[in-house]
């Protein structure tokens, strides 16, 4: 796939997921291992990726972000589902033409301690996707180039022979930032890349993959669980749940008219700078813990810790549809008013 085969029409989804489900077996026995389940990682997640936008992904730890990040790279091949990049499907490429693509879709890992070659030095690493997709750049040109990567993440280009172990966690993640980058991909998946950081660290990397994506105008989901980071950075927001999307919309509608009990729980427990709405906020309180993805809940799946439940939520699975303003919400009661009670 290359750039000239790129859809003409900016209007349409760069990335178009449907349907997308990823279930990992569950095996017992030593030596003949037998399925006797499956932990339900994703399932059934859809959502779109426009050009030039940022799609968050938010939700606490467990519920399936990753392993959505994982499967659109095919580092793990999907159960079922679709994914179409610029209309072709990423999940029926052979090997030949997934290779091609990947070229456009990049990725910032979690881990900058993990994510770099120990044995290679930083132009090495940088300049390791040129020699795998040849003529983007002349090799005569690459270690000038490597050294405009970067001045542009904030590094000194005389580092270039440097190794990992030489840099701090917010300059590795710098560093991984340019190897995305040195493709000029379309989207690139940032899988918590500040997670792992100190949060001055992580202002500094954010308005840089915010000064990268004004320059290069390329879309990134953006994978997190810090509400505010992704509120700063995000057009839209995904919130998931034990494997589901349970509310999608525009950053500011979805944070000022949260919908979902589970968005609304979410952003009460966000701490907030200002101690005078600090304190007049009200936070709810969730009851019992996160279901186990290997046997969740019939019908809706936050229904077990949710304060509206009611027989239908475990009778009938909410779809993930316009309920309440104009985003979408996988709520059957998104239209009720919050109980009082469910605060503290």
């Amino acid at each position: 796939m290359t750039t000239e085969t790129k859809m003409d029409d900016k209007s349409e989804p760069i990335l178009r997921v449907e349907n997308l489900v990823k279930y990992f077996p569950i095996r017992q026995g030593i030596v003949f291992k037998r399925t006797i389940g499956h932990v339900k990682a994703v399932d059934d997640v859809s959502f779109t990726v426009n050009p030039g936008e940022t799609l968050g992904v938010v939700g606490e730890s467990g519920c399936g972000k990753s392993t959505v990040a994982r499967t659109l790279m095919r580092l793990h091949d999907p159960s079922s589902g679709s994914a179409f990049f610029w209309g072709q499907d990423l999940f029926e490429m052979n090997p030949r033409q997934l290779r091609s693509a990947r070229r456009e879709i990049q990725m910032i890992f979690q881990d900058p301690y993990t994510s770099l070659n120990p044995r290679m030095t930083v132009g090495e690493i940088i300049a390791e996707g040129w020699r795998i997709h040849p003529g983007i750049v002349p090799k005569k040109r690459q270690r000038a180039r490597v050294g405009e990567l970067l001045e542009v993440v904030g590094l000194n280009p005389d580092h270039i022979n440097r190794y990992p172990h030489q840099f701090s966690g917010g300059q590795r993640q710098r560093i991984g930032v340019a190897r995305a980058i040195a493709l000029e991909p379309s989207v690139i998946i940032c899988d918590e890349p500040v997670s792992a950081l100190d949060v001055s660290v992580q202002a500094q990397v954010i308005n840089l993959l915010e000064e990268i994506q004004d320059e290069f105008g390329m879309a990134y989901i953006f994978i997190a669980h810090d509400l505010s980071v992704v509120r700063h950075i995000s057009d839209r927001v995904a919130v998931m749940y034990l494997g589901k999307i349970v509310e999608e919309g525009a950053v500011e509608d979805l944070y000022s008219n949260p919908s979902h009990p589970y968005t609304q729980s979410l952003l009460s427990a966000a701490p907030n700078p200002d101690p005078n709405v600090a304190a007049t906020t009200r936070r709810i309180l969730l009851e019992g813990d996160v279901p186990s993805p290997a046997n969740p809940p019939s019908g809706c799946s936050f229904r077990t810790r949710c304060w509206k439940a009611t027989d239908k939520c475990a009778e009938e699975e909410p779809a993930l549809e316009v309920r309440v303003g104009v985003h979408r919400s996988a709520c059957h009661y998104a239209n009720v008013e919050i109980d009082e009670a469910a605060y503290s």
